[in-house]
């Protein structure tokens, strides 16, 4: 990906951004993005009540929530990793599926003027977002990429720290991913993450349902197969633990279906997980985010999601 490609900073020229990433994807791939891009073009914000109760029921604090700017947070959070990060000044932090920018944004504050924050992103319309944020809060040491995160713009040995926010367990090849957060990191670098792993194998329920895969749940993996990608990649050090965070928390998104929020048909379960589209938009309207919510009730009313799933802290050293 060419430096025009990637969404270099807040106020340079970054062309034709959704052009940027044109490889062939999975269905999934483009499912993911699809009903993620969705997200930012809604008026979810941090001044919703419900996702700032999302937002601190996984970590946030309302302190930190009011540096932010509004537009940043969507509800899409399942921990706080720049809370387990122990980023210092001066260093280079890298958050993988930025999104709006949360975690970009309290990152900058502890890296301070001679550090820098950057965000990577696979969506478009979280970018747009995110830059808008940055452009209107001043923030000068922040950046935005359009890139996905198992092939990141980002010299070798580049990055201090590595974090992600409930988006590793979307990727579908994560040993890829985690090689190549091997490859940015600078020598004891260390990765610093919040995800969705699984505590149990899932039911064919779950395993099948696009709605479970956009929702974070379908994607991940057990927590001891997470642990060993790390080791597998080059990791020390790794530790992958439980936080006891109920999931049931996305439920506070009023008319929101949750971690992943957009809305999506399924099919009959098939080889190709075929997916239909839903053409009204999340949070488009009352229809569209009321079908969104009822969609997830259904799921968590067959299953409680906690027995199989969990937030965890993800921390590993190159």
């Amino acid at each position: 990906m060419s430096a025009k490609e990637a969404c270099c900073g807040p106020t340079c020229c970054c062309g034709n951004e959704k052009t940027a990433v044109a490889v062939a994807e999975a269905p999934i791939v483009t499912a993911v993005k699809e009903k993620y891009g969705s997200v930012p073009t809604s008026a979810l914000s941090n001044t919703h009540a419900g996702v700032r109760a999302v937002a601190q029921a996984f970590g946030y604090s309302a302190d930190e929530l009011s540096s932010i700017p509004a537009d940043a947070n969507m509800g899409l959070s399942c921990g706080n990793p720049t809370a387990t990060a122990s980023l210092r000044e001066g260093e280079v932090v890298v958050d993988l599926g930025s999104g709006g920018g949360l975690d970009v944004f309290l990152a900058s504050a502890k890296v301070g003027p001679t550090g820098k924050a950057i965000g990577i992103d696979m969506t478009p319309e979280m970018i747009e977002r995110a830059k808008r944020s940055a452009v209107q809060g001043g923030y000068a040491n922040v950046e935005f990429h359009l890139a996905t995160i198992d092939n990141m713009p980002l010299a070798d040995a580049s990055v201090d720290c590595v974090i992600s926010n409930c988006v590793i367990n979307l990727a579908p090849d994560k040993p890829k991913v985690f090689r190549e957060i091997y490859r940015t990191l600078k020598p004891g670098g260390r990765l610093a993450a919040s995800d969705i792993a699984l505590k149990q194998a899932l039911p064919a329920a779950l395993k099948e349902s696009v709605n479970a895969y956009v929702g974070c749940i379908a994607g991940a993996e057990l927590i001891e197969d997470y642990v060993q990608q790390l080791r597998d990649a080059g990791f020390s050090q790794v530790i992958v633990q439980d936080t006891g965070a109920d999931l049931n928390a996305y439920a506070k998104v009023e008319n929101q279906s949750g971690c992943c929020s957009p809305a999506m048909d399924e099919s009959p379960k098939s080889a190709s997980r075929t997916v239909s589209l839903k053409t009204a938009g999340c949070c488009g309207g009352a229809e569209a985010s009321s079908e969104v919510h009822s969609g997830l009730a259904d799921l968590l009313k067959r299953h409680n999601v906690n027995d199989y799933a969990a937030s965890v802290k993800v921390y590993a050293v190159k």
